[in-house]
This record gives C-alpha cells, structure tokens and sequence, in this order.
C-alpha cells in the first residue's frame, strides 16, 4: 500500500517542494520551486522575511497538488529541512516581530567580542566560558554568525522589538508553527542554538548557558524529535496551502542533519559532501567531539545514537551563481540568444551546469595556474574569519575566462579538500564519499572534487533533491513505515562513481599548499581592506 507525504526543502533562496510516494522505497511523484529574497545589509547584516518562505511554501504546495492525481486528503504528513541556526524570533500569535536573520548574518561582532572574548583566553575566547560550553554542549559559540549573537544584537540594538518576541525559532520551527500552531523546535535545531545540553540524561535546554551567555529562558521552545508528529494542519494554514485541514505536521530537521539522510549516509563512519549555496563536508560518528582550532563540532543529528562531525564552507554553489552572473553569461553567449533559462528557479542549476560545464570541459587540471578562493561571504572552517574574501591568483596575459570559471569549481574542491583533511585529524572518514547537493549535477564538478580529495565520489539520483528525501525518510520513520532511520541506507543506492585521475591528482597535490598558503597571506589584508 502506498503512502503520500509532502516534504519541504527550505534553502537560503528558495524552497522545494516534494510530493513523495513511499511503498518499499521513497520515490518522487512530482516536485515545484520558488524562490525568495536574500537582503545583504552594509552592516554585515544578511536577512530573509518569514512571510516569503511561507507564501512559497504555500505556492508551491498548490502548485504540485494541482499537477497530481493525489487527492489531499490522501497525504499522511508534511515535514520539513531546513537552513539552519537563522534567528527567527515571534510573538505569541507566530508572527515575526521582525525579519529574519540568515546564517550568513555577520554583524554582531561587538556582541561576540563582550560575551566571549574577555578574561582569560584560549584561542581568542573566554576559556572558563569556552571549556563550560564544550563540557556541556559539545560546542561553543566561537563565530559571530552563530545565533546566540544575532539574539544578542537585536536585544542590543533592538530592544522594542526584542520585547514583542515571544519564541526564538529557526527557520523550519517557523515554518512547522505557520503550519499547526506549535512553538517547537527538533533536537538537532536546539543543538545549533549552542545552548543545548547533550549530556546523557540531560537533552534539554542548558540553565546554566543560558545564564552565563545572557538568554532568557522563556524565549526558548519545547524540544522533540525530528520524526516527531507536533500537531495537524490548522483550518486557516490548510486553506492556504490547499491540503486537508487535520493532516499531520512532522517537525522534521535541519539540513545538516537531514540532508546527510537523504545521502544515505546515516551509519557510523560514512562521509557525506553537500555542495549547495553553501557547502560542508559531514562524517557520522558515535562520540561527540569539538575542534576549536579547525572550528569543526559534533552536531546532533537525526538518529539520536550518533552526532555529524561537521565541517562547512560559507559559500560553495553560490560562488558558481556568482560565476553565473558575472563572468559565464556573456561567455556563452547567452545574453546574444536572449535565452531566459534562469527565469525558473528550477532551472538555475541544471541550466547553468549544462552550459558553463560545456565551456570549460577542456581546461586542464590546475586552471593554467589561476587559483580562486571561495570564501566570498567570509568562512568558518578549517578557520573562523568572516573578513576573508574570494580572489583570484596568478592571472596571466593568456588567462581567458575559461580558466577562470574552471578555476572556481577547483576552489570549492580544494577548501572542501582542507576541510576533509581536517576531519581526517580526529575521525577515519570513509574511502568513498558521497557527494548530493546541484553540484552532484554536473559530471566535471564529480570528477574534480575526486581528483582534488584523491577520492571516489558517488552520487544519487536527483541529487538536489536530497534534503526532501530526508524529511520524507523521518516521517516515515513517524509514520511507522520505517522502522529506523538507518533503514534509509538500503533504499539509497549510488547512481554514479568516479575514480580520481592519477595524473591530475598529481597536479593538485602541487597546487593545494599554495591554496592554503593564500589566507595566511592576506588575513591581514582581508581586515584591513573589509573592517568597517
């Protein structure tokens, strides 16, 4: 018997949503996407408005109800993954007491520096705070992007709006609210608020962080688990998305957790790559650990029994749409054929792969020298440096653009390289990683990143469309179709391997020290020039 369940992939500029049929494996019936606003401030500041990801939520759910044949009152469930450690804070009626600030948010510097970098320091950070963090949450807020800041300066420079807020919320919390009226949030979205206790027996939201970082308790929402049903469908939300007023709303996960299930790589040890608008690089372990040095965490995840050691990159995919817009279009001559493929949100990926792969198949390994650096929004890991910005190095009189553009997919690849090998310092990550996300689209970008890491790379099947797939396989799990989420792995096979070139690997273990070498170069530079 079949079961229909509708999951919702909330991303940094747009949501996807996924009409799934699961009977024995999970499989896509139809899908649609819209895209919403991503308001960079001169302040650092990065925002999105909750009302946007609801409207497209709700377009979109129209949208491939209409295109089916499925009745709405045939879908067991809705649930969600989401971007993460946004800062979504709402009054008592669900309503945003202002707009939302992303994860990309850098502007509470001066809040970061009073509540963790006085006293008594190890690596720049307050080390009772530091080392009472790390015992009780098996992390710490060491960035200024993370929310516990973003909290703080809206508190700071807010504070008639930061009296309405009734909840902090992320942005799939939000979403689950619009849908049923539940202030909640899943384990792993309380876990990346960094006031998380993960001790064993303890699960909970932490007193004594809360405490010591100044966040009022109050603000903070009743946990439960990704596979959790939190409520039903209200009558005015159904009316909106056009489903069954009743239907069960499943709190679902973030995409650091959720886009790992959906990968398949839910058992310990596997290794996963995401390349998104952003990007990271994820190994499944059992015990929780914390790099400060290389900024990488144990994050909780889906499945209770085990954390995601957890490396991200600020910008991946959006370093090729930045390609995309102003260096690919005029090359290939889009603009000359007045063709429109980027008018559909749906299409930006598979359009631009299909065009700038084309373009830049025959460049060599190493890009004739030219090195670019993607760090076009700053970076957290392997180093914590939100004035740290993109170049592009040893341009010559014969580079063309080519070269350059080619030189960006190599850039992702050696910082996801730098990011692995840095998780490789603590955890054995697995000889075959798989690689999701719209960079798994493109065969180039599978066959560089494999030459880059030395490794094989996989890919799945409508690979960005993974995260829907996760939300899809907890609430199955919710639903009872699935007994365990590392059930997920049997019904996840690769679609396609590609084996690093030996001769290419040897050009980029040349290069890959001097792409290192690059940001001791110029973090000094990089401040100087992007302070203020």
């Amino acid at each position: 018997m079949s079961t229909y369940v509708i999951a919702y992939d909330v991303g940094t500029t747009g949501i996807k949503t996924c009409l799934f049929e699961i009977s024995g494996e999970i499989t896509l019936l139809d899908s649609a996407m819209a895209g919403y606003d991503l308001f960079v401030l001169e302040n650092g500041g990065v925002e999105q408005d909750p009302k946007q990801w609801w409207a497209a939520m709700c377009q979109t759910t129209d949208q491939i109800m209409k295109k089916s044949d499925i009745p709405k009152e045939s879908i067991a469930g809705i649930s969600f993954c989401a971007q993460m450690q946004a800062l979504v804070l709402v009054d008592k009626q669900g309503k945003p007491v202002r707009r939302a600030m992303s994860y990309m948010d850098s502007r509470a510097e001066g809040e970061m520096r009073k509540g963790m970098m006085t006293g008594l320091r190890i690596s720049g950070l307050n080390a009772y705070k530091l080392m009472r963090a790390a015992q009780i949450s098996g992390a710490a807020p060491a960035s200024i992007k993370d929310p516990i800041w973003k909290y703080k300066w809206v508190e700071n420079h807010e504070p008639q709006v930061f009296a309405k807020a009734y909840k902090w919320l992320d942005v799939k919390d939000f979403l689950v609210c619009k849908s049923c009226g539940k202030f909640v949030m899943s384990e792993d979205s309380a876990f990346a608020t960094l006031l998380y206790d993960t001790r064993k027996g303890k699960r909970k939201f932490s007193e004594e962080l809360c405490k010591m970082l100044g966040v009022q308790m109050k603000h903070l929402p009743k946990i439960c688990k990704s596979t959790d049903q939190v409520g039903t469908i209200t009558p005015k939300a159904a009316g909106e998305l056009g489903l069954m007023a009743g239907t069960p709303v499943f709190s679902g996960g973030g995409d650091a957790s959720l886009i790992g299930v959906g990968a398949g790589a839910v058992t310990e040890g596997t290794t996963h790559i995401y390349m998104g608008t952003s990007g990271w690089v994820s190994t499944v372990v059992r015990n929780q650990k914390l790099d400060i040095q290389n900024m990488i965490g144990s994050i909780v995840g889906a499945d209770p029994q085990y954390f995601n050691y957890f490396a991200e990159l600020e910008t991946a995919g959006k370093c090729l749409e930045w390609v995309k817009d102003h260096l690919a279009l005029d090359e290939i001559g889009l603009f000359l054929e007045k063709k429109n493929i980027w008018d559909d949100p749906e299409s930006i990926y598979e359009g631009l792969y299909d065009f700038m792969m084309h373009s830049v198949k025959d460049v060599p390994a190493g890009s004739n020298g030219v090195i670019f650096t993607p760090w076009l929004h700053g970076n957290r890991c392997p180093f914590e440096d939100h004035y740290a910005r993109g170049m592009f190095f040893n341009i010559s009189l014969e580079t063309g653009k080519t070269e350059m553009i080619h030189s960006v997919i190599e850039g992702v690849c050696y910082h996801l390289r730098w990011q692995l090998s840095a998780i490789d310092k603590t955890f054995k990550t697995s000889p075959v990683i798989r690689l999701v996300g719209g960079g798994a689209l493109a065969p180039l970008t599978c066959q560089i990143l494999a030459n880059i890491l030395n490794r094989e790379i996989e890919t799945v099947k409508n690979p960005q469309n993974i995260g829907a797939v996760g939300a899809a396989a907890v609430m199955a799990v919710g639903l009872g179709i699935i007994d365990d989420i590392k059930e997920v792995n049997q019904l996840i096979t690769k679609d396609q391997s590609y084996i690093p070139d030996k001769k290419s690997v040897a050009v980029y273990d040349r290069i890959f020290p001097v792409f290192q070498s690059l940001y001791n170069n110029n973090k000094k530079a990089f401040k100087k020039l992007n302070k203020g």
